[in-house]
């Protein structure tokens, strides 16, 4: 078993110690994190806390994280867009048809497949059995930089830095309509949808959690604008949700922008491969040696041939 202890920087009223530690470790389920609370494996100060402990300033916690089980995930040979490798890391450039981990409907062809023959077992254990390695995620249709661990010290850096929010994360897209202006700060909470339990919807303060999207516009097109953005936070779906509240969801996503992305496709004869979301660029200190290290992924070609029909309606 692997232990890791840290100090409480603020107090949090009102918050549940599983949510907190949900969002200091986002990649482990809340389900996972009860399940350590239950099991006696987090201690606050030296003793487990009871269910109705709240965070606070200087509070001493330590969890400890159970041998990871062997996987039964199998090992597939897949090929993988791979940016920067080593003993540590691997840093991708993930296809927009890729699943991250299995789930329901995608029980293989994964990345986690992929890594798994790639890294011959060498992967931290941290994500369990179904997500070894994985310390964050990219949407199915989403392309671009995600970043796998491949030894828990590895993941447990990383995982710090996320949600730390010093990782930077610089996405481009495609959205519906002639976005303005030509750039800004998104600041509204996200949620889960109160009707549609897989979809994310923007929620007021206190009934959500805080997400925060930066944008400004590369490009202007008939109907459609390409934008720059970067995450401040990290939460599910936020560019989708966050561009979609402002009446400029992205082309190509039939979750949030059905209706404007088949007028635009109708209006410009332009039809998106998929929603047009890429992760150009990430940056982050490497686990190991602490040094500065940013990664770009080249949009892939289903993107460029996208906007290059757009360019062709000006």
């Amino acid at each position: 078993m692997e232990k890791d202890s840290f100090t409480v920087a603020e107090s949090h009223p009102g918050q549940r110690m599983d949510r907190f530690l949900h969002e200091r470790y986002a990649d482990t389920s809340r389900g996972e994190i009860q399940r350590l609370l239950t099991e006696g494996l987090v201690l606050v100060n030296g003793r487990p806390p009871k269910s109705s402990a709240q965070p606070r300033l200087g509070d001493v916690i330590e969890v400890t994280w159970p041998q990871a089980k062997p996987s039964e995930v199998v090992a597939q040979d897949i090929p993988l867009d791979i940016i920067f490798e080593d003993d540590d890391l691997i840093v991708l450039n993930k296809s927009a048809d890729l699943v991250v981990h299995p789930a329901h409907g995608h029980e293989d062809g994964t990345l986690v497949n992929a890594l798994l023959h790639h890294c011959r077992g060498r992967l931290s254990g941290i994500g369990g059995v179904e997500r070894p390695g994985i310390v964050h995620r990219l949407d199915l249709g989403t392309s671009g930089c995600l970043v796998v661990a491949k030894h828990d010290e590895a993941h447990r850096s990383l995982q710090e830095q996320f949600a730390s929010r010093k990782v930077e994360k610089t996405y481009q897209c495609v959205v519906c309509g002639d976005l303005q202006p030509s750039q800004g700060d998104i600041r509204m909470a996200i949620a889960r949808h109160p009707s549609h339990r897989k979809r994310m919807a923007v929620t007021t303060p206190g009934k959500g959690r805080e997400a925060w999207t930066s944008f400004r516009v590369i490009e202007r097109f008939i109907g459609a604008t390409f934008v720059e953005a970067m995450l401040h936070t990290g939460r599910t779906h936020q560019i989708r949700v966050h561009f979609q509240h402002l009446g400029f969801p992205l082309f190509g996503d039939e979750t949030y922008g059905a209706k404007q992305t088949a007028r635009l496709a109708q209006e410009s004869g332009v039809v998106p491969p998929r929603q047009l979301l890429h992760a150009r660029r990430l940056g982050f200190l490497h686990p190991k040696t602490g040094i500065w290290r940013d990664y770009d992924a080249p949009l892939p070609e289903d993107f460029r041939r996208t906007l290059s029909k757009l360019r062709a309606l000006k």
